[in-house]
């Protein structure tokens, strides 16, 4: 179903409709005799169970390769020189499986990328360095064993514990294809020899460089997969996969962090989700604050604001009055006389004075259909339109007081 649908009504099973209810991507409300009303709650992504699969994809139809861009750069991994390549496939899961077989295959062609790993451990002889603080603290007075710490040259290394992961939680999903399953454990063979990352822990933090430039777009993919998708393999309960992503928020991260790099050839600084306080309030109980997307300082004063919304006026659900009032009160809190409201979607630029002041807020489209090259250069127009308009105010400003 599209996520701005009205739901269907079909026949499910109580666990199928409690797993969907439980993952946060459509809510199951039975109507009686098995069947349920089935309805999108502002998410996106794909459940499968052995008898269900539920898939609610983007308005607009986006694709998987955009889905993916818009992740990948929300996601702030420091490098910017891959898109994500995937395949296209009706079924979300497939598509994803085989675009991680694909990269990871050509990620691992020319061998299992291997680095510097720092360890420390307690020895009988020196390696390395002796960590002098660690050896009188735990073992005061005493010559042996050592606590030392070295560089091991090793496979066992972040980015390919992160690999191994990612593969791993795909293969464990149900009804994915034999064609695409047999090359994801065939590639996970190649990295037995690295630590499996424990359920739930943390990714570990690697940096991105020229050595490990082969696995950028594969890694890209891999945090996706394993921040946004969850896959249980069975065991005496029903095999289960969930990958669930929340647009709204999606979109407001990926326009943040495009528009902050946009902006950093203008001088000034941006600062996202920026506090400031809306009353005068004599205890902290009294009083309200607002949080606007993106604020952008010059000397330390705001002097443009924007905000993102994924759903657009035309969309079901969205509010054009509310959103302006929203963005009325961010200028009106920072004394800021110009606001940018950017919408998911086709249209054009529009420019609305609100009546009896000095502020106007600026409806700016963004386009998610469009090829990822064009969407960062729109957002590059958007921050020259509102750079431009800095400037403008500013000249305006320094004439009136001449």
């Amino acid at each position: 179903m599209d996520e701005l649908s009205g739901g269907v009504v079909d026949k499910l099973d109580p666990e199928s409709a409690a797993f969907l209810n439980a993952s946060g991507l459509a809510k199951a409300s039975p109507m009686g005799m098995g069947l349920y009303r089935i309805e999108p709650v502002g998410k996106v992504g794909s459940v499968r169970t052995p008898t269900v699969q539920l898939e609610v994809r983007p308005k607009d139809r986006l694709g998987l390769s955009r889905l993916l861009f818009l992740l990948s750069y929300a996601g702030e991994q420091g490098f910017r020189d891959h898109s994500v390549e995937a395949v296209e496939h009706p079924d979300l899961w497939s598509a994803l499986a085989e675009s991680l077989a694909q990269l990871a295959d050509r990620a691992l062609s020319r061998g299992v990328l291997q680095g510097y790993l720092t360890v420390e451990e307690s020895l009988r002889t020196v390696k390395g360095r002796i960590r002098i603080s660690d050896q009188i603290s735990r073992r005061p007075g005493m010559m042996v064993p050592l606590e030392v710490s070295y560089d091991e040259f090793t496979e066992d290394i972040a980015e390919n514990r992160i690999l191994r992961a990612a593969l791993e939680r795909m293969g464990k999903v149900p009804g994915v294809r034999p064609d695409v399953l047999i090359p994801l454990r065939q590639l996970k063979g190649k990295l037995d020899a690295v630590t499996r990352l424990q359920s739930g822990a943390p990714l570990p933090p690697w940096r991105a460089s020229r050595m490990n430039l082969r696995y950028h777009p594969v890694l890209r993919l891999s945090e996706v997969i394993l921040r946004n998708a969850s896959a249980e393999a069975g065991e005496g309960k029903q095999q289960t996969a969930s990958f669930v992503v929340d647009m709204a928020k999606v979109f407001e991260e990926f326009v943040g962090t495009a528009l902050r790099g946009a902006m950093a050839a203008h001088p000034g600084e941006m600062r996202l989700h920026y506090g400031a306080l809306l009353n005068e309030a004599v205890n902290d109980s009294d009083r309200l604050t607002v949080r606007p997307d993106a604020v952008h300082f010059l000397g330390g004063r705001p002097v443009v604001v924007y905000d993102s919304k994924y759903k657009a006026a035309s969309d079901a659900g969205a509010s054009l009055g509310a959103d302006h009032y929203q963005l009325l009160a961010y200028c009106t809190a920072l004394r800021v006389p110009t606001a940018w409201l950017v919408y998911a979607g086709a249209g054009e630029v529009k420019l609305r004075r609100i009546l009896n002041t000095d502020i106007d807020i600026v409806e700016y489209p963004l386009d998610l259909a469009l090829p990822p090259s064009e969407i960062l250069a729109a957002v590059a127009d958007l921050a020259e339109q509102s750079w431009g308009e800095v400037v403008r105010q500013a000249v305006a400003g320094r004439s009136a007081s001449d």
